[in-house]
């Protein structure tokens, strides 16, 4: 049921100045009863706490109600008319937990920042990332407008890249009450002592409770097939097999279908609730059959759209096994019985290695759910050469002769060991206490020297009085004198006579909160010439160069390139050791490398807080463009089916960028056609991030909850509604087919419109004359010119004559066509039906 708004201005009116502890927790603790569940004794303390003014690290296990704690907090900040923070570390649990706040304050009290987005940033409540907190900490330290900040999934704090953020707010904000909650903190009473002294708030810890689901843990040395038939008929669904890689997970969905997960009851109604829904995919296609069969996948490579399904069937309990990622640990709302670990071993990127005590145990708390489940089961296979050999042995029996001839399994190599010790000493392991892990860059010494006062004192305070050894200490004062020296060579900053420390140019106000790079992507944009018939690809390449790296794609990019380059070196006879050494240089396409490499240092002489981030020349936007391809087809092109939910991002990504970063006056129609198509390529596809994106600038917190109750999402807005970026839709499929005919590759044409009656000798046929009168067909800019398609829109199918761009310029052979609406809007992409190839 919806719960009801919680209403801590009603609180205030009532109490007048005088608001005493025990009328907030009074008035939260009968919010909550009205919701119908009761407080724990871990929430119940960790309430009276917070309402009494103290800061709190809450480390209980999953399970025990710390979002109700977070609300709690919010409500007592609220009615003492106090600001409140709450940080997550990825922008999908910042938006998740948005909706949910808005949800029982709402929508005037909630507001968030993710460096993307932003809504109502005034708002007494914040829900940001833990980056965007800790800069604004940085700009403005004692003086930043926040009385309270809770910090979820507080245990990032040990993050090697990101921790940084999680430990600068608790160094430079000490008026702030800070609430940390975590599962797996480990011992935090250093922590917690030194919050006190840097506060003067006491701190209080609740930890070590016990869950009020308990857990059991097995070790199984069955095959892991028998061991999830053993889990599914003892009642232990719904099972979620860990894994540490996302083909291993698919493949294990997989080899799973042939088993009898669900009944033909449980399949029947999957089949109901999913029937309308577009599994639109060559991925979806299979995740489609693995679903109908009671079977679920669950990975950060995944379309939102699917990885939403799967949790809501899994939510409903229609799913009864699982197969995903360690992504489970990390707020992922999956309710689930058991938890399956596959391994204890997992490669960090680095190296393989054996789980730590926190990462097994952030997983394992996944299992039991509260209100549903008795207990929890963790289940952990053994190594898969140890149960064969198990088997063999019981195989043998008590037969000596048998025994003597069992060939025992080795450890594949490079295995790393683990087995049934490994498996007791990490159950009963407390997670390991968090190491600090600070950060000193350009970006935070400018933010700090803008704030302004005594910059000596603030930079000393943040370099030798944070959580790092004295040794480390010392390496962050060098790097923050480096930095200083670069700085004051620059000419961004300047120290007076008198020692006064100061920048020489104002800061946006945003500064390293959003998209850091956008400031030299304006600088560079002026470089181009709008004239130039290759203008708006290389706007929308700058744009790319300024993105993080989607690293699946670009290594497909670079692995397709590699194996080009070496067909051309052999067929022109060069040698092995020659080919390695040129093979090395070859590498995914960059766009306007040499250009913005150039631009980059220049700028950074003016600007070295840029060095901070690293400008990385791409081309997905412009390669999924140039190649006149649709989505489907660039995931299959670059097999890239398990990484489309990443592939989706990084368009969607482009698209906000292209949109806010571009200015108005630079965008030609050209520009402004491109931009239109990559933003409906993303909402045919999945407009679920699109679609949050817009609800988050504009909340409907009822609208929100209702759709994140439904099976099957909203249909995408009719294609051709928006006719400018269908026309491009229009105009990359003819082109795909004038690239075709360049190539003289009658059968992929064939492939595209044998349907309608042009195979590939027709094709061959039709353009026979073609090549009688002209040597070649261009595929260069001017032949994917507006100039050179003829639309008629009128009447629900258009017709199209798509000119080829011969030698001479005479543009007298074309390819005619027709569009169907109707049909374009049904199946997510333009229907093209090709009627002729001849002369005008």
């Amino acid at each position: 049921m919806t719960p009801p708004k919680l209403d801590p201005h009603a609180l205030r009116s009532s109490l007048g100045t005088s608001i005493e502890a025990d009328a907030v927790y009074d008035a939260f603790s009968a919010w909550v009863d009205a919701t119908g569940i009761r407080l724990y004794p871990a929430q119940d303390e960790a309430i009276i706490e917070i309402v009494s003014g103290q800061n709190l690290v809450l480390s209980t296990p999953t399970g025990t109600g710390k979002s109700l704690v977070a609300i709690g907090a919010h409500f007592a900040a609220l009615v003492a008319g106090k600001r409140s923070f709450y940080t997550a570390p990825i922008k999908a649990l910042v938006s998740e937990k948005f909706f949910a706040l808005v949800d029982v304050f709402g929508a005037e009290n909630v507001g968030m920042m993710t460096g993307d987005s932003s809504v109502n940033a005034d708002a007494p409540i914040i829900c940001c990332t833990a980056e965007i907190l800790a800069n604004l900490a940085l700009r403005n330290g004692e003086d930043t407008e926040v009385d309270q900040v809770v910090m979820d999934e507080f245990h990032f704090y040990a993050d090697p890249e990101r921790g940084w953020a999680w430990q600068v707010p608790l160094l430079s904000l000490p008026g702030v009450q800070f609430i940390l909650l975590s599962a797996t903190l480990g011992d935090v009473t250093a922590l917690a002592e030194d919050l006190t002294r840097r506060t003067g708030r006491e701190t209080a810890l609740v930890t070590g409770v016990d869950r009020p689901v308990p857990l059991h843990f097995y070790y199984e040395t069955t095959p892991i097939h028998e061991t999830v038939e053993e889990l599914l008929t003892t009642g232990q669904a719904p099972v979620y097999i860990v894994h540490f890689s996302q083909a291993a997970a698919m493949e294990r969905a997989q080899s799973m279908s042939s088993m009898k997960v669900a009944t033909r009851e449980q399949r029947d109604v999957i089949a109901e609730l999913i029937g309308e829904f577009r599994f639109t995919t060559s991925f979806g296609k299979t995740l489609s059959r693995l679903i109908r069969a009671g079977i679920g996948v669950h990975h950060a490579g995944m379309l939102p759209k699917y990885r939403r399904l799967v949790e809501q069937l899994a939510q409903r309990g229609y799913l009864r096994v699982i197969c995903g990622t360690d992504t489970l640990g990390v707020g992922i709302n999956v309710p689930i019985r058991t938890v399956l670990f596959t391994a204890l071993t997992k490669y960090d990127g680095t190296r393989m290695r054996q789980l730590k005590a926190r990462e097994f145990h952030q997983i394992a708390g996944r299992a039991g759910r509260a209100g549903f489940d008795t207990a929890g089961t963790v289940v952990v296979q053994a190594p898969e050469h140890e149960t064969e050999n198990l088997n063999a042995i019981k195989k043998a029996g008590d037969d000596p002769k048998k025994k003597r001839k069992i060939i025992r399994k080795k450890a594949p190599e490079g295995f790393v060991s683990w087995g049934e010790p490994s498996f007791q000493r990490i159950v009963a392991a407390e997670p390991e206490t968090l190491t600090s892990s600070m950060q000193i860059t350009s970006a935070m010494l400018i933010n700090v020297i803008g704030r302004g006062g005594d910059v000596y004192r603030h930079v000393h305070d943040l370099i030798f009085d944070n959580h790092e050894p004295w040794k480390r200490q010392l390496e962050l004062a060098r790097r923050a004198l480096g930095i200083y020296r670069t700085l004051r060579e620059s000419g961004i900053v300047e120290q007076s006579a008198n020692g006064t420390i100061r920048l020489t140019v104002d800061l946006q106000p945003n500064f390293a909160l959003n998209q850091p790079l956008s400031p030299f992507a304006l600088a560079a944009f002026e470089l181009l010439d709008p004239e130039d018939p290759g203008y708006a690809l290389d706007m929308i390449s700058i744009v790319e160069a300024t993105l993080d790296d989607p690293r699946a794609v670009l290594s497909q990019q670079q692995f397709l390139a590699r194996g080009e380059a070496v067909a051309a070196m052999k067929s022109e006879g060069i040698e092995y050791d020659q080919r390695m050494e040129l093979l090395e240089q070859v590498t995914h396409p960059k766009p306007l490398e040499e250009l913005l490499t150039a631009t980059f240092e220049t700028y950074s002489a003016h600007q070295p807080w840029i060095r901070d981030f690293e400008l990385s020349p791409k081309s997905i936007v412009r390669d999924m463009y140039e190649r006149a391809m649709s989505f489907g087809e660039f995931i299959a092109f670059y097999k890239l089916a398990r990484s489309e939910g990443v592939v989706l991002r990084y368009l969607s990504d482009a698209y906000r960028a292209a949109r806010q970063t571009i200015p108005d006056d630079a965008k030609t129609e050209d520009l402004l056609d491109l931009i239109e198509w990559l933003g409906e390529l993303v909402r045919q596809v999945d407009s679920s991030l699109l679609d949050e994106w817009e609800e988050l600038s504009h909340p409907d917190a009822a609208k929100h909850a209702t759709q994140a109750e439904a099976i099957v999402p909203p249909a995408p807005k009719r294609l051709t509604g928006n006719a400018r970026a269908f026309r491009i839709l229009v105009r990359n499929e003819l082109f795909r087919r004038v690239q075709l005919a360049a190539l003289e590759d009658y059968d992929a044409l064939g492939e595209l419109d044998a349907a309608s009656g042009f195979d590939a000798d027709r094709w061959a046929d039709s353009l026979d004359g073609y090549f009688e009168e002209y040597d070649q067909v261009l595929t260069g800019p001017d032949a994917r010119s507006s100039k050179l398609l003829i639309l008629d829109e009128s009447g629900p199918v258009w017709t199209a004559r798509q000119i080829l761009d011969d030698p001479a310029g005479d543009h007298d052979w074309g390819i005619s066509a027709e569009i169907d609406l109707a049909e374009s809007d049904e199946q997510g992409f333009a229907v093209v039906t090709v009627t002729g190839v001849n002369r005008l």
